[in-house]
C-alpha cells in the first residue's frame, strides 16, 4: 500500500515538462545567436581588408610617347600609385621607377630600374648602350639582356608590360620581382 500512496502522490508527466525544455533550449539558440552575431561582425570589419583583392599589378599611366626619344634611348620615369596595404591608403605615392625606351612610333618597351642580382637600382650609361649597376658591376644590353657573361645577374632586367592608351599615354603594369633568383618570382 504503501507503493500505491507512493505513485498516487506523484502526478503524471505533464506536457510542461517538455514544454520547458523546448523555451530554454530556444532561449540558450536565441541567446547564443545575439553574442555570436556582434562578434562575427567585428571579426568580418577586421579581415575585411585582407580579403580585397590587391590593386598590385594593375596598369599605371606613367607618361606620353611625346616625352621619350625617338632614337630608342632609354629615360628613366618614376611610377606613382595609390598605394594600399591591409588598413591604409596613400594616394599618389611613389610605388618604384622604370625605363622606357620607344620602339617605333606606337611601341614601348619598360624595364623595372631594380638589378635581378642584389636589388641595386641600375643606371643607364650612354657610353656603353647599356645598363650598368653600381652595386657588382652587373651589365645589361639596351635590350634589358645580360651582356656580359661573367655579370652576377642571374637574369637579364625585368621587362613589363606596355600599354599605349588615348592617343599616347604610357601605361605600364608595374611590378616587383624577388632579386637572386632565375626565374622571375613576384613579390606578393
Amino acid at each position: 500500500m504503501h507503493q500505491d500512496q507512493t505513485r498516487a502522490n506523484q502526478a503524471p508527466p505533464t506536457p510542461d515538462g517538455r514544454r520547458g525544455f523546448v523555451k530554454k533550449a530556444t532561449a540558450v539558440v536565441l541567446g547564443t545567436l545575439s553574442i555570436l552575431t556582434p562578434v562575427v561582425s567585428g571579426v568580418m570589419v577586421v579581415l575585411d581588408p585582407l580579403r580585397r583583392k590587391s590593386e598590385q599589378n594593375a596598369f599605371i599611366p606613367v607618361t606620353s610617347l611625346r616625352s621619350l626619344p625617338e632614337d630608342g634611348l632609354p629615360r628613366k620615369f618614376v611610377v606613382t600609385a595609390s598605394h594600399s596595404d591591409a588598413w591604409n591608403r596613400n594616394p599618389a605615392v611613389p610605388v618604384g621607377a622604370v625605363y622606357l625606351r620607344r620602339l617605333g612610333p606606337k611601341a614601348v618597351q619598360a624595364f623595372n630600374v631594380v638589378c635581378p642580382h642584389a636589388g641595386c637600382f641600375v643606371d643607364f650609361v650612354p657610353a656603353r648602350n647599356g645598363y650598368l649597376c653600381p652595386c657588382h658591376s652587373s651589365t645589361f644590353g639596351l635590350d634589358g639582356k645580360i651582356s656580359d657573361p661573367k655579370s652576377p645577374s642571374p637574369r637579364g632586367l625585368d621587362e613589363l608590360q606596355v600599354d599605349i592608351r588615348n592617343d599616347g599615354e604610357v601605361w605600364v603594369r608595374f611590378e616587383n620581382f624577388l632579386a637572386g633568383h632565375e626565374k622571375r618570382i613576384p613579390v606578393a
